[in-house]
């Protein structure tokens, strides 16, 4: 599952460069509050397995009008330095590797 260039955001963690977006319209269950935010990364250069972070906080777009945070950059990294530690590989082929945030 490649990234969109449209809405993709660059990040540089420990000199390796990632995209990694937000999906811009919450899913039926985001948006009634039924699941967390969730955000993905890939490797910038030579995508290959996607990194899938679930988030314990609703989607910006929730139409619930729960309140919710937006995902800053240094929690990205964050997150991204977490699943290298848990064996993400970004450059190897393979299903999304799922990083579960909502209890950090």
């Amino acid at each position: 599952m490649a990234l969109p260039g449209k809405g993709s955001r660059r990040i540089v963690v420990d000199g390796v460069t990632y995209r990694w977006a937000v999906r811009g319209r919450p899913t039926y269950d985001q948006g009634l509050c039924w699941s967390p935010l969730t955000f993905a990364v890939e490797h910038a250069d030579s995508p290959g397995t996607t990194l899938v972070v679930r988030t314990g906080r609703p989607h910006p777009g929730n139409w619930m009008g729960q309140p919710t945070e937006p995902v800053l950059p240094s929690a990205v990294a964050d997150a991204i330095r977490t699943a290298r530690r848990e064996g993400w590989t970004p450059e190897a082929p393979g299903s999304p590797f799922l990083l579960d945030r909502a209890r950090a």
